[in-house]
């Protein structure tokens, strides 16, 4: 009996179409905003896609804003002791180097808002595809907090200047300016940007998996698994001091 091409779980759905796997963050009324849940779903999803043999995939957003606005805050406010807040740290890098080590290819196509786990799992991708309208940010500071992946992260990706400027100062960049400092590898239209992911990732798909495989784990050899560990502890502390508890409660009472 054929397996259905569809799977679901909490705001993750994987739609297989040939040898393309598209994952949607299906919570749009929330800006797909990351609940708990996601970090271990979104695990489960990309396991699903391997193992129903696709050969890519894409991540997008469900509806128009945002691909994703990154961790739901109200989440956060709910971690009350120091090793909830580091099991849901570890949960979450866990979930970025899932994306970062997959076998397969995978390529983010983003309109509208990508910020703070939403950026993340951007530059976790092999490759971004942009619509004209993305914006892409890393917002942690304003809770007392950094974004742990993107620490790690964005300095390769954009340098290490702006990646400060994004950690310290909250710096947006535009879907052309996130083109230019290497965030995003290709522009396209909010209406064009399925259809020009769809043929990317079409194009990748052809390759040989095994070729594909190679290249990727070769170039992601240099990923340091101590400074995971490092940022993991870092961002725990952060999340139990009193300013970042404080940030935090007063975000929840405002949403």
């Amino acid at each position: 009996m054929s397996r259905s091409p569809n799977w679901q779980r909490g705001m993750v759905r994987v739609d297989l179409e040939d040898t393309v796997a598209f994952v949607t963050f299906d919570r749009p009324e929330k800006l797909n905003a990351m609940d708990r849940a996601f970090w271990p779903d979104l695990r489960a999803a990309l396991a699903w896609a391997e193992e129903m043999t696709a050969h890519c995939i894409v991540f997008r957003g469900a509806g128009t804003r945002a691909f994703s606005v990154g961790g739901d805050v109200k989440s956060f406010a709910a971690l009350s002791t120091e090793d909830e807040r580091r099991a849901f740290q570890i949960d979450a890098m866990q979930t970025f180097d899932a994306i970062a080590q997959c076998a397969l290819p995978t390529i983010a196509a983003v309109r509208g808002l990508a910020l703070g786990g939403g950026c993340e799992v951007a530059m976790a991708c092999d490759m971004v595809i942009a619509a004209d309208d993305a914006v892409f940010a890393m917002p942690e500071a304003r809770f007392g907090l950094v974004p742990g992946y993107g620490v790690l992260r964005a300095p390769s990706v954009v340098g290490a200047q702006m990646a400060k400027l994004m950690v310290f100062a909250g710096e947006r960049l535009d879907a052309e300016s996130a083109l230019r400092h290497g965030l995003v590898q290709r522009l396209s239209t909010a209406d064009g940007l399925m259809d020009d992911a769809r043929a990317l990732a079409r194009t990748i798909a052809a390759v040989p998996p095994a070729a594909i495989a190679a290249g990727k784990a070769l170039i992601n050899a240099a990923i340091d698994p101590d400074r995971v560990a490092l940022s993991v502890e870092t961002v725990t502390a952060l999340h139990s001091t009193p300013e970042s508890r404080a940030a935090v409660s007063s975000f929840g009472e405002k949403a």
